[in-house]
């Protein structure tokens, strides 16, 4: 059952099932929580799950014209702190990623693991703000053509057509998205720093996921990143950006394991 918190007097959505250690579990841009009810549905059975819709998305409200990291990452701690959650393992699909960083950089003794699902800790490059620009731009003109196009092309070209009812609903599921909230979060994106120097920093297990034909994130550039912390977990499957999708079974795999060595002193 979806509950509420306000957060800068604008409501914030979030979902919990099961008992036991906490995980938190983030969608990312133009997602909404829903993206992990199949998750949740197994991984509750050994865990507290906690979804969130991130400010803007889903039945959360835009809560300002800029979503920027920092203010995603103070939403998910006043969900917590609402929920008296003390520690977690957080993952973060995508934008969720550059949250769950934001997150660990400022309430980094509440983790006790996060995750990087299609994510990385790098700043947008000078063309990647420019595109992000231009999206801006497509969005303003023709926000349903904008959405339409943008999350087939998240998958692997041979995964579009086997997966075309699930295409379907990521795309009913954000045909409400205002255009004020797509704005916002690009916009967020667009201005967040580096946070290498918060994997470089982290003591306590990281876990990644990539995909090598993923458009989004490019495996040279990324990498590099999974040794910077004392302990990761690295995941590399032949999937686009949504292998919570394209690789189910092996991604819903890899974040039951991974939460389970995170919470090792206490199972």
């Amino acid at each position: 059952m979806t509950e509420y918190i306000l957060f800068h007097g604008k409501k914030i959505a979030y979902q919990q099932s099961g008992s036991g250690n906490n995980l938190v579990l983030l969608h990312g841009f133009m997602e909404r929580k829903e993206i992990w009810n199949s998750f949740q549905a197994e991984l509750s059975e050994n865990y507290k799950v906690t979804l969130i819709d991130l400010p803007g998305h889903g039945e959360s409200e835009c809560v300002a014209e800029e979503h920027t990291m920092v203010l995603q990452s103070l939403a998910i701690k006043q969900v917590l702190d609402e929920l008296n959650i003390l520690e977690c393992v957080m993952i973060g699909h995508s934008m969720g990623g550059y949250v769950t960083l934001h997150f660990a950089e400022n309430y980094g003794s509440m983790l006790k693991g996060f995750g990087l699902f299609h994510s990385h800790a790098l700043a947008d490059s000078e063309e990647a703000k420019q595109n992000r620009l231009r999206a801006i731009e497509i969005v303003r003109k023709n926000r349903t053509v904008f959405i339409s196009n943008f999350i087939p092309d998240l998958f692997a070209p041979e995964n579009r057509e086997r997966l075309k009812d699930e295409i379907n609903l990521l795309q009913e599921g954000v045909s409400e998205m205002s255009a004020e909230a797509i704005i916002a979060s690009q916009l967020g994106m667009r201005s967040r720093d580096s946070k290498v120097d918060v994997l470089a920093g982290s003591k306590v297990p990281v876990l990644f996921i990539f995909g090598k034909q993923d458009s989004r994130t490019s495996l040279d550039k990324i990498l590099p990143q999974t040794v910077l912390p004392t302990y990761s977990v690295i995941h590399i499957l032949d999937v686009g950006h949504m292998g919570y999708l394209e690789a189910y079974l092996e991604t819903l795999e890899a974040v039951r394991s991974f939460t389970s060595v995170c919470f090792k002193e206490e199972n």
